[in-house]
């Protein structure tokens, strides 16, 4: 009879089964954020290289009435000043 008694309790508890949940869950959110990563990653790595090439084209000069900026790369990468002035407002 008192065998039965353990059975039953150990039946009864869900301490176990919710840890099981819990390790699910977590391992879960550890895939999504693994594959977070590994997406911003490579996406990270292709705009550094634009990045990189753009700075290696850029020649900055001082000059009296500021700091200028010529070169870079020809596609247009980064916005100039006539662009930020034509855009946006209309």
């Amino acid at each position: 009879m008192m065998k039965f008694f353990k059975i039953k309790k150990f039946h009864d508890e869900e301490d176990g089964a919710v840890t099981v949940d819990w390790v699910v869950l977590t391992a879960a959110v550890v895939g999504l954020g693994a594959a977070a990563l590994a997406l911003v990653r490579t996406q990270t790595a292709g705009l550094s290289g634009k990045i990189a090439e753009y700075l290696d084209g850029a020649e900055v000069t001082k000059s009296f009435t500021g700091t200028e900026v010529s070169g870079g790369m020809d596609s247009g990468f980064l916005p100039t000043s006539s662009d930020s002035s034509s855009g946006g407002e209309g």
